[in-house]
């Protein structure tokens, strides 16, 4: 069993969808950031940064092993389960190589992004003109990437699901970027994202959960918007 600490949110999305594509066994136990839980002791013994997602794998090999940071999960369940990462070579390379794109460039510039064009004050308008500017280059670098494939490694992969929550976040910047919205409809339309993207939702207030549920287009509509 797999313990998961979350609340929804596109980087804790990583860890969910990911368990729910292996078909691991697992428990969600939420953390209200609201409150400031991420900041409780016992909390920090599992998270020393007081992010989520975090989680605690009771069956790791020399027993109960406690993980933190969104890629360090990924990677940890991929190599627990043999897959969604390559075990060797040039192609598991690709993957950690887009794994560790997302987690110190698109997921950072993503979420500051979002944050600014909602934000009000001074210095909001040249936050997201600089953070929009920079996700909307990513975008770019993923856009050319999928030019001439389905996925962003090779096969389906950790890669993959990385990315998915951010280009979600920020669906009114991606509405050019052709090869980046076909990806994110095939991803979509996967039950495992669907229900790792939920996993959660019933410990959040219901005005959170439907400002989660609509913030993004589904793939139907998203296919009308960029037709």
């Amino acid at each position: 069993m797999i313990d998961l600490y979350t609340t929804p949110s596109p980087n804790t999305w990583k860890a969910s969808i990911m368990l729910e594509e292996c078909g691991l066994p697992y428990r969600i136990l939420p953390v209200d950031i609201g409150k400031g839980e991420q900041f409780d002791p016992a909390f920090l013994a599992i998270s020393p940064n007081g992010k989520v997602p975090a989680i605690v794998d009771h069956d790791g090999a020399g027993g109960p092993v406690a993980i933190f940071e969104s890629g360090a999960i990924l990677v940890h369940l991929a190599e627990k389960t043999g897959r969604f990462l390559p075990a060797s070579g040039a192609a598991r390379s690709d993957v950690l190589a887009w794994l560790f794109w997302q987690v110190g460039g698109l997921g950072p510039s993503s979420g500051q992004a979002h944050h600014f064009l909602g934000a009000g004050g001074p210095g909001a308008a040249l936050g997201a003109s600089r953070f929009v500017r920079e996700t909307e280059r990513l975008y770019g670098v993923l856009d050319r990437r999928l030019a001439d494939r389905d996925w962003i490694a090779g096969d389906y992969s950790i890669a993959d699901i990385a990315c998915w929550g951010w280009v979600w976040f920020n669906g009114r910047l991606v509405e050019r970027f052709a090869n980046l919205v076909r990806w994110f409809v095939a991803m979509s339309a996967r039950p495992a994202v669907s229900r790792g993207r939920e996993a959660g939702f019933a410990h959040i207030p219901e005005a959170q959960r439907e400002r989660l549920k609509g913030r993004w287009w589904s793939a139907a509509a998203l296919h009308e918007a960029t037709a």
